[in-house]
């Protein structure tokens, strides 16, 4: 990505829709001083670029190039105002701050009493949409302003009133504890992953517990309920716990479901408590429940009431997609799978300012896994070189590797073995550069280094020695999720029983549904 296409301003006039650009217009031009105004001028210059072009915008000569940056950083907040204005992005928080920011205003022109009334009815808003952090500030103001106003009710009201900040304080207090430990969980886990070892697992469950606040579950009120079950979750997901994960997660999920409103007003937190869901489901094999879950959430985000905007729109594409593509691979029906592959690149397209590289790089995994399991090795090995020859890309460790196993597995089966010496060692030296490998990656790299010198009569024998060790792992808790990213015991049965992997799959899909 260039560096004019990250010019903040551009990219928000980008990410206008035409009702969005047309509001602005009308905004602008409430005054008739504003029609030729020069900001006005430069959103008009930039809605026609294709890319962000500083050159083209001065040779128009509205402004010098040393009065650009105000120019612009002046469009920037207009466009916000009017964005703030839109009844697309009016919600619950914006309206609570909104009658807020007038108490304030009636404050300081000394109307006490209307200031009250609008405090009154905005934090009862408040505390029944759980915005406690801002009830508790209108709790704050309501005590200045009664300090002032004097009533003969004033004891009662400032017994009240104190009460309900030491309450509202405390609720705030536990949410942020809360929602740190599961921010410092979640930075530990992209820092060093899943545990590996024993080891590794005391000294989580170590941080854990001593991190984790005193509560009393039945006094939790929403807000405080999501965050302790996010902390829960990510503690289950760093320590392999996956059956933990699907009980917090589903534990995430029946909270919004069972409060309607909190889905409307906080839909983000809604989709990634579903995906987590998904995401455990997988892991564990769960199918009826996996396929039943991924059916209810993509229901829901298409009912009227269910609320969308950019974020919300490319975050449901994401989730549900990728859900799709791991029904495919659970049941193993990666030909019927094939159509989604073209759905997803399309969509891709429409959503590329909204889904980030790495994201895309997923996907681009998922979609060379899917043409694996199909037997169409050439396509899988087209999408895994966008992931190995992305040099811009900081992605997870594990998805580089496993795309760079999978490459050289997908080599092998095309018969595109001229190279293949060259690719063994590549990938054989990336792999050792890689710290703390996961035992099953370490057996690999021994196969891999080994695989050179096998005569062809004696591969069959090599594959029957390397399903039988890793095979040793497949039950493995600190092992076994490397099994996710490429079945590679499927492989190696596929190739020891001279079958299609799809096969293989399929079969043990249907023992695990029908011979339970």
């Amino acid at each position: 990505m260039t560096k004019e296409q990250k010019d903040n301003l551009f990219v928000l006039v980008k990410s206008l829709s035409k009702s969005e650009k047309r509001q602005f217009k009308l905004y602008v031009g409430r005054l008739g001083v504003n029609e030729d105004s020069k900001f006005l001028t430069l959103f008009n210059i930039l809605e026609k670029l294709s890319v962000y072009d500083e050159t083209t915008i001065l040779k128009k000569g509205i402004v010098k190039k040393e009065q650009l940056s105000n120019l612009k950083a002046h469009l920037y907040k207009q466009i916000l105002i009017s964005l703030r204005l839109n009844p697309s992005h009016q919600n619950i928080r914006i309206q609570i701050r909104e009658q807020l920011d007038f108490a304030t205003i009636l404050y300081h022109k000394g109307l006490y009493k209307q200031s009250l009334k609008i405090l009154d009815k905005a934090k009862n808003l408040a505390i029944a949409n759980e915005e406690k952090n801002v009830a508790y500030e209108i709790v704050e103001l309501e005590k200045i302003i009664e300090s002032q106003y004097i009533t003969r009710s004033l004891g009662d009201r400032a017994d009240e009133l104190s009460i309900q900040a030491k309450e509202l304080s405390q609720q705030n207090v536990l949410a942020s504890k809360l929602s740190n430990l599961s921010l410092q969980l979640y930075g530990l886990f992209l820092k060093t992953g899943y545990v590996k070892n024993s080891k590794e697992s005391i000294r989580v469950i170590k941080y854990f517990n001593a991190r984790l606040p005193k509560y009393d579950i039945n006094t939790l009120g929403f807000r405080e309920k999501l965050w302790l079950y996010k902390a829960y979750l990510w503690y289950s997901f760093l320590t392999v716990d996956f059956l933990s994960c699907y009980k917090y997660a589903t534990k995430w999920v029946d909270l919004f479901y069972e409060n309607k409103d909190q889905i409307i007003l906080n839909p983000v937190f809604f989709l990634r408590g579903n995906h987590y869901l998904l995401e455990a489901l997988f892991y564990l094999r769960h199918y009826e429940k996996f396929k039943e879950s991924l059916v209810r959430l993509e229901k829901v985000t298409k009912e009227k009431w269910f609320p969308i905007d950019d974020n919300i729109d490319g975050l449901t594409f994401l989730y549900i997609y990728n859900n799709k593509f791991n029904l495919h691979f659970i049941e193993g029906s990666f030909k019927e799978g094939l159509p989604l592959i073209d759905e997803v690149l399309e969509r891709l397209k429409d959503y590329n300012d909204r889904i980030d590289e790495h994201h895309i790089m997923v996907f681009y995994y998922k979609i060379a896994s899917m043409y694996f399991g199909a037997g169409e090795n050439k396509k899988c090995i087209q999408y895994l070189e966008k992931i190995i020859n992305n040099k811009s890309l900081q992605m997870r460790e594990d998805l580089l590797c496993f795309a760079r196993i999978l490459n050289l597995v997908a080599h092998y089966e095309a018969g595109m073995d001229y190279n293949l010496d060259i690719l063994i060692r590549s990938t054989y030296k990336f792999l050792i550069k890689m710290e703390d490998l996961y035992d099953v990656q370490k057996e690999f790299i021994k196969f891999l280094r080994g695989l050179g010198d096998i005569y062809p009569n004696e591969v069959r024998n090599e594959f029957i020695k390397l399903h039988k060790k890793l095979k040793e792992f497949e039950h493995d808790p600190y092992q076994s999720r490397a099994f996710l990213y490429l079945d590679i015991i499927s492989w190696l049965e596929s190739k020891i029983q001279n079958r299609p992997i799809a096969l293989v799959i399929q079969n043990k899909f249907y023992d695990m549904r029908f011979n339970k």
